[in-house]
């Protein structure tokens, strides 16, 4: 059963209650002296004595007027008792309907922060995804990177030119060397940086003779050519 219905039913013994009670008081017989009592002695030496062609009121009766004006007292505090009741449940009715509207925007509000906080959890996950792509491509490029530190610049410039003096076929025969060494030492899981080293001492040579070295390496190496003009791109000097 709803508040609502509880509350009407409530209100309706409420007047029912009100009703009677009011009824049983204004309906109550009223007392009326007979007369004849300790002071009747009294009135009689007054000279205030009944008389008896004088109509007596008859004990527990109202006038007709008397009747009139209470009924319509009662049934104006039936009305008033009336009027407030309703008023108590047009009043309950419109919290009712003001507490079903806060919780509907309650409702509403809940849904939309439930998904918000699914699309923010989303967005975590793939940023979280992102993060670890970015990490695992920033550690193959640190993997790939030849640096060069400051002490052996000036030693690798100096090789640098010296290959400058030799011919390109001579140049490109030691650097395929050097280069064999490190392929050979990544099969065996020997440390050697020969390659890097290649690949640093073409980087200093004058640009004229790192362009026929190239190419001779072309004619004979085509494929180990290649990398050492990709490898080129990832020296950074620190």
């Amino acid at each position: 059963m709803s508040r609502k219905r509880i509350i009407m039913i409530a209100g309706v013994g409420l007047i029912s209650f009100a009703g009677a009670f009011v009824f049983a008081w204004l309906t109550k017989p009223a007392s009326v002296s007979s007369g004849y009592g300790p002071n009747n002695s009294k009135v009689a030496a007054a000279g205030f004595v009944d008389n008896p062609l004088l109509p007596k009121p008859k004990v527990g009766t109202m006038s007709p007027e008397d009747s009139r004006i209470k009924n319509a007292i009662m049934e104006k505090r039936l009305k008033n008792l009336v009027f407030e009741v309703r008023e108590k449940i047009r009043e309950y009715d419109e919290k009712l309907q003001v507490l079903e509207i806060q919780g509907q925007r309650l409702q509403i509000t809940r849904d939309a922060l439930k998904k918000d906080i699914e699309v923010l959890n989303n967005l975590q996950i793939e940023l979280a995804s992102t993060v670890a792509g970015l990490k695992e491509q920033r550690n193959q490029l640190l993997k790939t990177r030849v640096d060069i530190t400051k002490e052996e610049k000036a030693n690798l410039v100096s090789i640098a030119a010296t290959y400058d003096k030799m011919d390109a076929e001579s140049a490109g025969k030691i650097l395929t060397s050097m280069c064999a060494q490190k392929i050979k030492s990544s099969d065996t899981g020997e440390i050697n940086t020969g390659f890097n080293d290649a690949i640093k001492i073409l980087h200093y040579m004058q640009e004229r003779t790192k362009a026929k070295v190239l190419a001779e390496l072309v004619s004979s190496e085509p494929q180990l050519a290649s990398l050492l003009c990709q490898r080129l791109k990832q020296i950074s000097e620190i």
